[in-house]
């Protein structure tokens, strides 16, 4: 089920089955000379809808599509928040859903650059409670895609050199099995690019002046790209229905 495909009048009906919903949630960002913009949300984005294509009781909510990508801005095309402006969207969205009854907010991450800003949002959601003498009644979860079972194995044994850390070719085969007619083509030398810490977006452009990290993308393929997404959605979907029957059994929520 898709939240904004859906009505208010179904949502209620979902919340009295289901009080976990999925926010997939990334950046816009430059990924190198074949990566597209929108590499990172939409990994999360084509993973969460494809784990709810037949479910019942997996709800997936709008894509968090702008995230904490200060260091990329040297790249025409990247569009960041602030942290502080990030966290204050993310308690929003975290407040909105809880009004409604949602106890569970699993967000679905593409975007490293993500962790520390989205782990800070969930401390001040968790200390305004803290602060008020009550209980949050919530369980925020932070995932990334890359971290669910199985997908790491795939990728290593798919991309055994040349994986990197950023527009690394299992995102880019990923991207390219949902959208086809969007795979770029472009010349990357070295192959496989170097790898360094970075901390603005000087930095980044001086270090890595194509944008990638460690990566060869060349070996990206739409077919390496349905495999890791066959296998990021199967263990989603197992996270999500494992969260639904916990929730299901008795005193779960008192």
């Amino acid at each position: 089920m898709i939240l904004h495909l859906s009505t208010w009048t179904e949502i209620e009906a979902h919340l009295a089955r289901s009080r976990v919903i999925v926010i997939p949630i990334g950046s816009n960002e430059q990924h190198g000379p074949t990566g597209l913009l929108g590499t990172d949300w939409l990994c999360a984005e084509i993973i969460a809808h494809r784990a709810e294509v037949g479910s019942i009781d997996m709800l997936v909510g709008p894509t968090f599509n702008v995230g904490m990508a200060q260091h990329h801005l040297g790249f025409p095309g990247t569009i960041s928040l602030r942290p502080s402006t990030m966290i204050l969207a993310l308690r929003d969205w975290i407040s909105s859903l809880a009004a409604h009854g949602f106890e569970t907010i699993y967000f679905l991450n593409g975007h490293g650059g993500n962790i520390p800003t989205i782990e800070a949002a969930f401390s001040e959601v968790f200390a305004e409670a803290s602060f008020r003498g009550c209980r949050s009644g919530l369980d925020l979860i932070l995932r990334n895609w890359w971290q669910l079972a199985g997908v790491d194995a795939l990728a290593r044994q798919q991309f055994p050199v040349g994986h990197g850390s950023h527009a690394d070719p299992s995102e880019i085969s990923i991207t390219q099995a949902a959208y086809p007619q969007s795979i770029k083509s472009a010349p990357c030398h070295p192959p496989i690019a170097p790898s360094g810490a970075v901390r603005d977006a000087v930095d980044f452009r001086d270090i890595h002046p194509d944008g990638r990290m460690g990566s060869d993308p060349l070996q990206a393929s739409p077919d390496f790209g349905e495999r890791l997404i066959g296998v990021a959605a199967q263990a989603l979907s197992n996270e999500i229905a494992a969260l639904n029957a916990a929730q299901a059994r008795p005193g779960a929520n008192s």
